[in-house]
């Protein structure tokens, strides 16, 4: 599966959700996301492919630019082969369905990968023919923010999360990491002074990037993860820089190795990050490249980071992985759910079919537990969509009194992007538990009859012309 198939398929099957953008744009001086922006301001959405981008040289690039692939929920669930329909809750459980599978990966030779149909080593690496973006006015430079793989040096596991790579030059990246699995893994290297080889997947299909965000267990092998989201064996090949030592995406249209230097720090930042503010400038790692993969018709991915593209695609998967876990401890969860009103992350809406007074609360700290990014969980009863945000309100409204039903929890590992924390680790979590009790009788919710409501059809009592006009 590859990334062109998948625009290919949109523009067969969905022409609606998807535009070109024919005229040169200068990616590095903001043209492609100012684009984005007059789109986001009407309020639409659709994947764009920038046919002409320059690269940072200023001359023509050799490689188109798609990106806003995963500002829908409709394009996510069509990206995993799913229908449009099953954008809401069908997505999230379906994630979770695959997020339990695990299809080892098959290996491949080079001349089996379409990623090394043109190779660079060395000095022949240049950044600067690429049409890296810079996305908002405060950034440090352009950014390379797709995903990268390290390799856990003890046990072998590899792992895939999306990283910041601001460029520095034509084979060097300043990288930001988070204290989570990478950060880890580079850790350990530094631990025995030496580099730590990563590869950075700048494109490939969008069900690889989808996998990605899983929140997994350190150590669980994400290659095999990923596959279980394509469910198929994810195709690899060995790295042109360390052979069959570390393997990369084989049907991946662009991939970038190096090393991150051990104890080695320089000025990153500042970058508008997925909170809709910047992350501070820090002092963080150095990436040194060693080689470029691609293929010959490559294109190159981007990721409009603050914005629905960023905020979709990092909230359901989260979502099936909760429900995942929750599950396992709370059997009667129904849904959840990472609104994008709260940038894809930090509100979390678990609704629960209760049996027992007890399990909200305890659906909600295994939230919390699992995913560092949440920062106040709301747990409902079943009859609230937690898809529909007024509904979720509503019943914060009407079946919480804040002194019993409002827990606050202090000194809790947050986001290091969460503008809101005074300390760069350290912050606070909620819990509301919206649900109603269970043992002791509760104001019964209005409804209207479910036979009159099936019955009814607004098609045949309303003229066409007059429904047409509300939508």
């Amino acid at each position: 599966m590859s990334l062109r198939g998948f625009l290919d398929a949109l523009e067969r099957d969905h022409p609606d959700q998807i535009i070109h953008v024919t005229e040169p744009v200068a990616p590095a001086h903001f043209d492609v996301t100012a684009v984005l922006k007059h789109l986001e301001l009407r309020r639409r959405y659709p994947l764009v492919v920038f046919d002409r981008p320059l690269d940072l040289r200023g001359e023509p690039s050799a490689l188109p630019i798609a990106t806003n692939i995963y500002a829908t929920r409709e394009r996510c669930a069509l990206a995993l082969g799913l229908r449009a329909e099953d954008a809401a809750l069908g997505l999230s459980l379906d994630y979770a369905r695959r997020e339990a599978l695990r299809v080892a990966p098959v290996v491949v030779s080079d001349a089996e990968a379409p990623v090394k149909q043109v190779v660079r080593i060395d000095d022949d690496v240049d950044l600067r023919e690429l049409p890296v973006v810079r996305h908002h006015d405060m950034d440090a430079g352009p950014y390379i923010d797709m995903a990268s793989v390290m390799r856990d040096p003890d046990s072998g596991a590899y792992n895939v999360a999306f990283l910041r790579n601001m460029y520095k030059g034509p084979r060097k990246l300043g990288l930001h990491m988070s204290p989570r699995h990478n950060w880890q893994i580079v850790r350990k290297h530094e631990a025995r002074d030496e580099p730590t080889p990563v590869a950075i997947v700048v494109s490939h299909h969008p069900t690889f990037y989808i996998g990605a965000l899983n929140v997994a267990p350190f150590g669980v092998d994400d290659y095999s993860l990923i596959g279980g989201m394509f469910e198929r064996p994810l195709r690899l090949v060995a790295s042109t820089t360390w052979g069959a030592d570390f393997f990369i995406p084989a049907d991946a249209d662009l991939v970038l190795e190096g090393h991150v230097l051990p104890n080695v720090r320089e000025v990153e930042g500042p970058f508008g990050e997925f909170p809709g503010t910047y992350g501070p400038q820090r002092v963080r790692w150095v990436v040194e490249l060693t080689a470029l993969n691609r293929r010959a018709d490559a294109i190159y991915q981007d990721i409009f980071v603050g914005h629905p593209d960023n905020w979709v695609m990092g909230s359901f998967p989260k979502e099936g992985s909760l429900y995942n876990r929750i599950k396992g401890v709370v059997p009667t969860v129904k849904a959840v759910h990472l609104p994008t009103s709260a940038v894809g992350r930090f509100h979390c809406y678990i609704s629960i079919d209760k049996r027992v007074d007890g399990e909200s609360k305890q659906a909600a700290l295994i939230a919390l537990g699992n995913c560092d990014f949440v920062k106040h969980v709301v747990v409902v009863d079943s009859d609230i969509d937690v898809y529909r945000e007024e509904e979720v309100l509503w019943a914060i409204a009407t079946r919480v009194q804040a002194d019993e039903d409002v827990d606050i929890i202090t000194n809790v590992k947050g986001s290091t992007l969460d503008p809101s924390q005074h300390d760069d680790i350290m912050g606070a979590k909620m819990i509301i538990d919206a649900t109603r009790p269970v043992r002791r009788p509760f104001e019964a919710r209005i409804e209207v009859p479910a036979d009159a409501m099936e019955r009814t059809k607004l098609e045949r009592l309303i003229p066409p012309d007059q429904l047409g006009r509300i939508g």
